[in-house]
């Protein structure tokens, strides 16, 4: 029963629509009308700039992390490391859920990317950092958060089944799922990759000038 609770409390969490009410109550619109129509950092990143963006890709990753962590409130799962490892799965996954399907915004959420990472900060944070260096070096090389969240789920279930070889058999399904689940979600983005027209976030915009000004003065 206890466990019952806390998913659903793990799901009420992720339910907070962080990118919903920063745009409601500091630009008096919903940012789900606009952009890609997603109620999440990417969106508000090109929607609202790179300050919103940022704060609610924090606050997203903190929904994640929280959310997972609840299992500190059993006494049981501090001292059994595979059903800790299990029941994290449970609490993060109804966090995600509720960041895609959010009771406190008519279920249209975000695609629960960010609140994912959170998730695997609080099960595995070393898994988490090479994932976030994954992100970030795509995200420095091409400005595109959809591909950089694309292949950090990818490399996620690389490191999970091949790299750190994990026993627990969940927690192998949950990455493979991750994976397939961050690429489901983006198919409009991937649409847009391939044919050259996915927005860029608002970020490294001084490179980008310096590059076009070096690209300038060598055709002279």
């Amino acid at each position: 029963m206890r466990e019952v609770l806390l998913i659903l409390l793990a799901y009420l969490i992720g339910s907070v629509p962080t990118a919903l009410w920063v745009s409601r109550y500091f630009f008096g619109i919903d940012i789900r009308e606009y952009g890609s129509g997603n109620a999440g950092a990417t969106n508000t990143f090109r929607v609202l700039g790179s300050k919103w963006g940022t704060f609610v890709m924090i606050v997203d990753v903190l929904k994640g992390l929280v959310a997972t962590s609840l299992y500190i409130l059993i006494p049981f799962y501090l001292h059994d490391e595979g059903a800790r490892t299990n029941f994290m799965v449970g609490l993060g996954l109804a966090a995600v859920a509720g960041h895609i399907f959010p009771l406190w915004a008519d279920f249209r959420g975000g695609k629960g990317v960010a609140t994912l990472f959170g998730m695997i900060i609080a099960i595995q944070p070393l898994v988490a950092v090479y994932c976030v260096g994954v992100f970030l070096l795509v995200l420095y090389l091409t400005r595109f958060v959809s591909l950089s969240s694309i292949l950090a789920s990818v490399a996620f279930a690389v490191l999970i089944l091949f790299i750190f070889n994990e026993k627990e058999h969940l927690y192998r399904a949950f990455a493979i799922a991750v994976a397939l689940l961050v690429i489901l979600t983006h198919q409009k983005n991937i649409s847009r990759l391939l044919r050259g027209n996915e927005s860029k976030v608002p970020i490294f915009k001084y490179r980008d000038r310096r590059r076009q000004r070096r690209n300038s003065a060598g055709d002279h």
